[in-house]
């Protein structure tokens, strides 16, 4: 399985709390509901699209208890994310919790050698295991070179302050943006689909001036 993130985002890099004031308060985030502002209807069909893709979900801990708590209690059938999330197989990385506590339609708990687990995931066969949200974890899987593909949705607000998707001395790479599933969409969202072209290191270079011209050297 190709292995996905996917995340909600702010101009700053901020993925904390998009859906209101009390989806992740942790280290006393006071910015919660950045995203309501920007009506769903303009990026709702995106985030549909994401979860037709998925064979499996993979979450971390808080990302997972917040989840089931709030899409738990959707029953709409119309609903992909719900259906997807209340039905599908997922995985959730903890230390804690016991598969009673993960008690969410099929869930399995990854408890030790996190990155290796992942890894044998992905070579299972099938289309997308796809992480959503689960700040801590998408950290790990970066800088371990598991992802494949991040699918953003950027919104054109700076929050200040939060959980971002990238830390300093994240691990350098580089991505190729798929045009054809990358819009700027009404309202002033961007969806975008990176996919990884090289992990590791990035490219660099300098401009100089030759004979007047600005040239790269």
């Amino acid at each position: 399985m190709e292995l996905s993130v996917h995340t909600f985002v702010s101009l700053d890099g901020v993925m904390q709390g998009p859906g209101g004031p009390q989806e992740d308060p942790s280290n006393g985030f006071e910015r919660g509901g950045w995203l309501v502002p920007y009506s769903p209807d303009a990026w709702g069909k995106v985030v549909d699209g994401w979860f037709r893709r998925a064979d499996a979900i993979l979450l971390g801990r808080s990302t997972f208890q917040m989840m089931r708590t709030y899409w738990s209690q959707v029953t709409d059938p119309d609903s992909i994310v719900a259906t997807a999330l209340n039905t599908w197989r997922k995985y959730v990385v903890s230390t804690t919790l016991s598969d009673e506590d993960a008690a969410w339609g099929p869930t399995s708990v990854l408890r030790d050698n996190v990155v290796e687990q992942v890894r044998q995931l992905k070579e299972e066969p099938g289309g997308e295991l796809q992480v959503h949200g689960s700040w801590r974890l998408v950290r790990t899987l970066h800088d371990a070179g598991l992802v494949d593909t991040y699918r953003l949705l950027q919104f054109p607000v700076v929050v200040g302050e939060g959980k971002r998707l990238f830390a300093d001395g994240a691990t350098p790479a580089t991505y190729d943006v798929a045009e054809s599933e990358s819009e700027v969409l009404r309202g002033g969202a961007v969806s975008l689909t990176l996919r990884q072209a090289v992990f590791g290191t990035i490219g660099a270079g300098e401009y100089a001036v030759y004979d007047g011209k600005e040239v790269i050297a």
